[in-house]
């Protein structure tokens, strides 16, 4: 995990960074800036072959900075603008710790609160939890709070928009963005493929995103939406890199494929897709995990 509680003082120092925040980890590379994450496609000649997808400037806009990661205000294509609004980040990015292999929470208390970003990456407001509605780190790492606002509140109030859950399997080598709200820092790569299953201490996740290399995501990136540059929706959230080459341990999670072969990744991160989701949210955003198509794991 990107586990954000590591080295703080340490890695400020480093960096030249001032004062630190409350929670941080080592920046061990240079992340991209907002310029940097924008890119267009390459033109080529419509008799010969149809052109690549127009690429957008992604920037920080929707994006909410927790105490210890990132995360995201979200919605699905079924929802309604007055509908509660929803946060997507991490299960371990829960305050009250890890979950364990095989647990689910479901519809908790939580007044957790967390500060809107604006494009630019300026907190805007301070948005408030009325309960966690879904976590786990059990096949995927994503914690879902309802908040005491609706989408057309922080609209109205913000002019920010959430953004959209592609209800669609992603893509191996789309272009993406990976926007850290905790961090107000944008990281572009590409999918470069699928694990089976990815391994890390005593926690598995199943068809995980692996990213190509220059998305060096650091501790407090948990959490951050992986945004499709063509579509700008959210295809994944981002939660995990192998650091030390070890394996499968924490920190440093292993691929393992359908035949049980083990591969390490030293500097390679990840992300847990977030396709899933939707199907399980109803009307009013309500969870609904007896739904017909919803795949989450169930308490």
């Amino acid at each position: 995990m990107r586990k954000p509680l590591v080295a703080a003082l340490f890695a400020l120092a480093i960096a030249g960074a001032g004062a630190a925040p409350a929670v941080a980890a080592p920046v061990s590379a240079k992340p991209a800036t907002a310029s940097a994450a924008s890119a267009s496609a390459t033109a080529v000649k419509a008799d010969t072959k149809a052109a690549a997808p127009t690429l957008q400037a992604v920037n920080l806009a929707g994006t909410v900075a927790l105490s210890n990661c990132s995360g995201s205000v979200v919605r699905f294509p079924n929802s309604l603008d007055t509908d509660p609004a929803l946060v997507l980040s991490n299960g371990h990015c829960l305050s009250t710790g890890f979950p364990e292999p095989g647990e689910v929470l479901v519809n908790q208390a939580s007044s957790r609160t967390f500060g809107l970003l604006n494009s630019a990456g300026t907190r805007v407001a301070t948005l408030r939890a009325s309960k966690l509605a879904y976590g786990t780190m059990t096949d995927t790492d994503i914690s879902i709070y309802q908040l005491t606002s609706t989408y057309a509140t922080i609209k109205n109030s913000y002019g920010i928009s959430a953004l959209t859950v592609q209800d669609t399997h992603p893509t191996a080598g789309t272009a993406i963005t990976v926007a850290s709200g905790y961090w107000k820092r944008l990281y572009s790569c590409n999918i470069d493929g699928f694990v089976y299953r990815l391994k890390e201490g005593d926690w598995t996740w199943k068809d995980s995103v692996r990213y190509t290399s220059a998305c060096q995501t650091i501790g407090g990136t948990s959490g951050s939406p992986v945004i499709d540059q063509s579509t700008g929706k959210v295809v994944a959230v981002n939660n995990t890199g192998n650091e030390d080459g070890a394996r499968c341990t924490e920190n440093n999670p292993c691929e393992v494929d359908a035949s049980g072969n083990v591969t390490v990744r030293q500097g390679i991160n990840y992300a847990q897709e977030t396709y899933i989701i939707p199907a399980c949210f109803t009307t009013g955003n309500q969870l609904n995990l007896s739904a017909t198509a919803c795949t989450l794991p169930k308490p």
